[in-house]
């Protein structure tokens, strides 16, 4: 596996922001910025498009909660784990705030796509979408982590594999396994 330099640097200053020097977390963010803004706005892209929020102010709360989190950083792709785990539950926080200040309706199905899980069906897929990734992992954790490191945290799947200690067609047998428990779970197999 190549590892360039700023692979190596972010990682470095993980774990140096993790030991406790607050001055790496200053010189972390320049490194991966641009890809927390990829994330988010892959998390992004699938929403309507009235969606309140923004990539910017979803990097921003991100990196709000990042600061006060206290975490041991392995490497590059923990952290970026770890934030694409940070971007959903904004999304779901963010999606329940304003289902709770909207009148009645039930939750909407939602689609599963392997290329995108959050539908433009509004602030209720997502929270459905979370509620069925919760109840996979109570079944199966990894298929649940799976699910989040792809879509959410746009890793590919040597970084997931790598993130999951699995092989990549692990990843790939596990992928397909959670996508059809998904399907079943929001009600799309049965068409």
């Amino acid at each position: 596996m190549d590892v360039s330099p700023d692979r190596e640097a972010v990682t470095q200053l993980l774990r140096q922001w993790g030991s406790g020097n607050k001055q790496a977390l200053d010189e972390l963010m320049p490194f991966v910025y641009d890809q927390l803004r990829k994330l988010a706005s892959n998390c992004l892209r699938a929403e309507r498009p009235d969606h309140t929020l923004r990539a910017t102010a979803l990097v921003h709360e991100a990196y709000m909660r990042l600061v006060d989190s206290d975490v041991a950083w392995e490497d590059r792709v923990h952290f970026f784990a770890v934030s694409a785990r940070l971007l959903r539950r904004i999304l779901v926080d963010h999606a329940r705030s304003n289902n709770r200040q909207k009148r009645g309706g039930e939750f909407q199905k939602i689609p599963l796509d392997e290329a995108v899980l959050v539908g433009p069906q509004g602030d209720k897929g997502i929270v459905e979408l979370d509620e069925a990734l919760q109840r996979l992992a109570a079944q199966d954790q990894r298929k649940s982590e799976l699910i989040e490191l792809l879509f959410f945290g746009g890793l590919t799947y040597d970084e997931a594999a790598a993130a999951l200690n699995i092989s990549p067609a692990t990843v790939h047998r596990e992928l397909t396994l959670a996508k059809a428990w998904l399907y079943r779970e929001l009600g799309q197999g049965a068409a």
